[in-house]
Order: C-alpha cells, then sequence, then structure tokens
C-alpha cells in the first residue's frame, strides 16, 4: 500500500500546480473583475515569455547568484552560532543567564526593522544585508536547539555518565545526535525566515538581487517582470528548503520512520 501511493504522490502535485496555473490563465484571459481585478493582471503566457527573455541575459543569473551567497553565508553563521549557542543557554546555567535576557529580548524585533542598524553599522550594502540575514534565521534556530537539548530524555545522558563518559562525551555522543531533529526544524523555518528578510532588504537598501530586480521591475509598471522575480524567489526558497529537509533526514536516519498506509 505504501509503494502504490508513493506512485501518486507526484502526479497529484504536478497536478495542482497545472490546475493552479490554468486557473489562472482562465481568470486573466476573461480579464475578470469580481473582489479583485485580473483585468491588469498579466497571464502565465506573458510569464512564461518575460522569463524566457530574462534567462537569455546574464544580469538574470547575476541576480540569482548575488542573492543565493547573500542567503547562504547568513544562513551559515547563524546555524554555527544559532546551534552552538542554543546548546549553551541549555546546558549552562551561567550562559543562560548571562545570554538568555539578551536574546529574549532581541528575538520579537523583525529582522527587516534591523535595516537602519545595518546601515549604521556596516560600510558596504552587502554587509548590511548577510546581517539581516543572519538576524533572520538566527533566531528560529537558536529557539529550536535549546528546546530540544531540554527536551532530551535524562536518562540518557546518565547512561553515559554510568559508563564513565565525562561532560564531553556526553554533548558528542548524547546532546549533539540526540538534537538533530529538532535543529533541522529550527534550521527549515529559520531558512524560510531568512528569504523573506533577504528579499525585502534587497528592495530596500540593494543594487542588485533577485529583490532588487523584482522591485525595479515593478517601479517601471513592469508587471510579468514582477511575476518572474516572484516566481524564481519562491524556486529559489524552495530548492534550499528541500536542501535542508533532506540533510536532515539523511542524517537523522537512525531515527524511526512512520509508514503510511
Amino acid at each position: 500500500m505504501t509503494r502504490t501511493y508513493g506512485l501518486y504522490r507526484w502526479p497529484v502535485r504536478v497536478a495542482s500546480l497545472l490546475a493552479a496555473v490554468a486557473v489562472w490563465h482562465l481568470v486573466t484571459a476573461a480579464d475578470l473583475r469580481l473582489w479583485v481585478r485580473f483585468d491588469r493582471f498579466p497571464g502565465p503566457l506573458e510569464v512564461v515569455r518575460e522569463f524566457g527573455r530574462q534567462v537569455d541575459q546574464g544580469q538574470y543569473w547575476q541576480d540569482v547568484a548575488q542573492s543565493l551567497v547573500r542567503i547562504l553565508t547568513g544562513f551559515v553563521l547563524a546555524a554555527v552560532l544559532g546551534i552552538a549557542l542554543g546548546v549553551a543557554t541549555a546546558r549552562s546555567r551561567w550562559a543562560g543567564d548571562l545570554l538568555q535576557p539578551l536574546f529574549e529580548v532581541a528575538r520579537p524585533i523583525p529582522a527587516i526593522a534591523l535595516v537602519p542598524v545595518a546601515i549604521l553599522l556596516f560600510p558596504a550594502n552587502e554587509q548590511g544585508i548577510v546581517f539581516i540575514t543572519f538576524a533572520a534565521a538566527f533566531f528560529p534556530v537558536l529557539v529550536s536547539t535549546r528546546h530540544a537539548v531540554k527536551a532530551l530524555p535524562v536518562v540518557w545522558e546518565d547512561a553515559v555518565r554510568t559508563l564513565g563518559g565525562g561532560r564531553w562525551r556526553v554533548l558528542i555522543r548524547v546532546v549533539l545526535p540526540g538534537v538533530l531533529p529538532g535543529v533541522f526544524g529550527g534550521l527549515s523555518i529559520g531558512m524560510g525566515v531568512a528569504w523573506i528578510c533577504v528579499i525585502s532588504a534587497e528592495m530596500i537598501s540593494g543594487d542588485f538581487g533577485v529583490g532588487y530586480r523584482t522591485w525595479q521591475a515593478y517601479t517601471i509598471v513592469d508587471y510579468p517582470g514582477v511575476l518572474v522575480g516572484m516566481a524564481t524567489i519562491g524556486l529559489l526558497g524552495w530548492l534550499t528548503s528541500a536542501s535542508v529537509e533532506l540533510a536532515g533526514r539523511r542524517l537523522t536516519r537512525w531515527l524511526p520512520r512512520e509508514e503510511r498506509s
């Protein structure tokens, strides 16, 4: 039954996307105006033509590459520091008392609200955008790691200590493997939030990148170009998030998997 179900998964997913595109084409071709206005909204054929035009230009790929460099740089920094500080604040009372109040005060501040701070702190726009991306991804990773550490069964640590394991052995053999599912949940969320903020930062203070190019298309009333930018952002976000989830599945193969009926 599980194998039969798997055979139908991808056709169903593709069919849902094709149905959405078909509805989009119908409402724009009919210039439908009900609660929303589709009479000026570009149809899928216009967007595909604009996408083909942009793909043939080097500028499109430069923007994609620049946005990917920004997102991956900020995300990797956030992952490393978020995991390290999440474990530290959960395992050490001193680290928790010293750092936790600072994190709790800063965490509710939207990362995009840090644009003025980034402009003041960093001399180049590039550094500021990476900083905003880092701030967006850091807190989901930190919080998920901290909660994952606190949720570990105490008996696991006691078993290692009974066998003569010290603090570092407990950390390497129990804590780090045990928190992986929770950590990758935070990484997946952090990647999505980071994309929102890096695109917003590019729109506000960037000189290039997918977000900047999408906003530029809007300012010159190039609506097909806007939708090409949106589709590019969605595709890049899906690919990077899927990569994080795939890495999580690879590194947690030892976990029992729920079988579908």
